[in-house]
């Protein structure tokens, strides 16, 4: 493992030298049609798992990593604002790839491409599924079979969300800082930031308060959506088996550690990412030699997903409310936004990550209420064209 390693900021994860990761809520798409980028609703809280030795499962201090709590189908997408650095990022779910859909290997590959470009991706909410488009990362419990990883191998025996950096070689990152250091010194560019590479917490687009990535202002008594029940496989039940009664929540009175030769802690019902809705968003394709890249990760982190009752048995912290309503997001008039790099080529997706079928067909129907943005309400975002049409000039 290169230099760097992995820490933890407040919510961000900070991968080797250059990258940064935060885990975002969002508002969850309905699984037919295919439909704009939904908002960021503020960063899920980041717990290291060293922390708590005597509360997580027990094979999890093997593992170590982060963990991070997450309701029944809720949805969340990878923001990248604030990396400094170009970074290959591969990104598992389940130990499976969700840009090429191969099992992972830990090694950079470009037959397929097995990673994505940071800076020039600002965020990623879902597999690469379809030219253009993504399908939205969203939990469910494993045993289901119901996620990326039990569709893809048939087996659900990982969960969570593996994330590994690689940053450029040593001659490839001088080249590269030298370019921003003459691209920066150019007329009108002083103290400008390098395409792409997005301030901590930023979002691109300029937008004050609300862009892509930072939570919208809420109107008072805006509903929250009802967390759906946390059903569990079967017991002993082959993956695809049916569900078992809902858990029941748990009182947040603190961590429950176990006292000097007690019982190990019990085990966390183990969470992993399906997919729900389609949206247009572009995994971009690596533009570099693949020379360049480093042979060595600089940092990798697996990212342990639990349930709110679990968050509070082992933090003994509150987990955030349930999501916000959809439907009532959008009749408030708040935004949704589409994004375009006219210097990006889309990756082409992945087939086998093409056929995985979204939570619905596992978990039940998406029954919440849905309603279309208005054209108002989509806020452009990147360096795409100028809205409006435009006027031709004449010879007068």
């Amino acid at each position: 493992m290169g230099k760097g390693g992995v820490r933890v900021e407040g919510n961000a994860l900070l991968l080797g030298e250059g990258a940064q990761v935060r885990f975002m809520r969002t508002l969850r798409l309905p699984e037919t049609g295919t439909h704009n980028l939904p908002p960021g609703l503020g960063e899920f809280p980041l717990r290291r798992v060293e922390d708590y030795p005597d509360t997580v499962p027990a094979d999890w201090p093997a593992k170590g990593g982060v963990m991070l709590p997450v309701y029944l189908r809720e949805a969340m997408w990878l923001s990248f604002g604030g990396t400094r650095e170009p970074t290959a990022l591969q990104v598992g779910v389940g130990k499976v790839c969700a840009v090429s859909g191969e099992r992972w290997t830990g090694v950079l590959g470009r037959r397929p491409q097995n990673y994505l470009v940071l800076p020039r991706q600002p965020w990623l909410d879902g597999i690469n599924s379809g030219t253009g488009t993504v399908r939205q990362f969203v939990a469910v419990p494993l045993g289901l079979g119901a996620t990326v990883e039990g569709q893809v191998t048939g087996e659900e025996t990982v969960g969570g969300v593996q994330l590994q950096a690689f940053p450029l070689g040593a001659k490839a990152l001088e080249r590269w800082r030298e370019e921003e250091r003459a691209r920066a010194a150019g007329p009108g560019r002083a103290g400008a930031v390098p395409y792409g590479i997005l301030p901590p917490g930023g979002h691109p687009g300029g937008h004050a308060g609300g862009g892509y990535g930072a939570a919208p202002a809420m109107p008072p008594g805006m509903p929250m959506a009802m967390p759906a029940p946390m059903a569990a496989p079967a017991p002993g039940g082959p993956v695809g088996g049916p569900p078992g009664a809902p858990a029941a929540p748990a009182a947040a009175t603190g961590p429950e550690r176990r006292s000097s030769g007690g019982p190990a802690p019990q085990a966390a019902r183990a969470m992993g990412l399906g997919v729900g809705g389609s949206m247009r968003q572009e995994v971009y394709r690596d533009d570099r030699k693949a020379k360049d890249w480093a042979a060595e990760p600089a940092a990798r982190v697996f990212i342990h997903l639990v349930t709110p009752p679990e968050w509070r048995r082992i933090t003994g912290e509150e987990p955030p409310p349930s999501p916000v309503d959809r439907a009532a997001y959008t009749k408030a008039g708040l935004p949704w936004f589409d994004y375009y790099d006219e210097d990006g080529a889309d990756l082409a997706p992945s087939g086998t990550l093409g056929q995985v079928q979204p939570v619905g067909e596992w978990v039940g129907a998406d029954e919440a209420p849905w309603a279309e943005p208005a054209p108002g309400q989509v806020a452009p975002l990147g360096n795409g064209p100028r809205p409006g049409k435009p006027v031709q000039d004449g010879d007068w």
